[in-house]
């Protein structure tokens, strides 16, 4: 690119945003979801989007049995390197009777387990932040990833998980906020939809009545 166009493109892009263009409906209202609102209770709503999306759903009437179906599935895939960094949710598990040891070593884990900032229903998506104690890196790169959440962090849509967010972090709001929406995939070989491939193939989400 010559000097020329390279300060014609320069100018041309200042003149635009000197001039903004105005909202060509500036009595719309920006406020609310653009969506539908749920038609049923949010813990079925996202029971039903989350397992559509090849997600494994299970409630939990307590942490009792949440530990007791944690176990289970532990047992019945024979796993023995648990990772986990957040000692909240450590702490939680074990006044409920977990026993099974952890491992310090993520890249050798063979599942993992966080908690999560909320679920939204709509879309049946885990929404975590780097502010959470197991950072950024813990729910994508074991195979297999566990999030445990409570009835009290669903919310509708994601506009209301922001919301909490803002409301929850004030002025130290995390510097990542992801969305994870069933396990990893991707359509870019031959368009052929291949899952796992650049996170976790298995997401398990217990559900404990809160």
């Amino acid at each position: 690119m010559t000097n020329n166009a390279r300060e014609n493109i320069l100018r041309k892009i200042k003149q635009a945003l000197g001039k903004p263009v105005p909202v060509p409906f500036p009595s719309a209202g920006t406020d609310g979801s653009v969506f539908l609102p749920q038609q049923q209770e949010l813990e079925i709503e996202f029971a039903e989007n989350f397992s559509k999306l090849e997600g494994r759903f299970s409630f939990c009437a307590d942490e009792q049995e949440l530990v007791n179906q944690l176990r289970a599935l532990v047992a019945s895939r024979k796993w023995t390197k648990i990772y986990s960094r957040e000692k909240a949710m450590q702490d939680v598990l074990a006044r409920a009777g977990w026993d099974l040891p952890y491992t310090d070593d993520l890249n050798h884990c063979e599942a993992s387990i966080t908690g999560c900032e909320s679920l939204v229903a709509r879309t049946g998506s885990i929404v975590m932040s780097s502010a959470q104690q197991s950072g950024r890196t813990v729910s994508v790169y074991a195979p297999v990833h566990i999030c445990i959440a409570y009835t009290r962090q669903l919310v509708y849509d994601i506009g209301d998980s922001l919301q909490q967010l803002r409301e929850g972090y004030g002025q130290q709001f995390p510097s990542m906020v992801t969305l994870a929406t069933g396990p990893s995939r991707t359509a870019d070989i031959e368009k052929t939809l291949v899952v796992g491939v650049h996170g976790p193939k298995e997401v398990f989400c217990f559900l404990v009545d809160s």
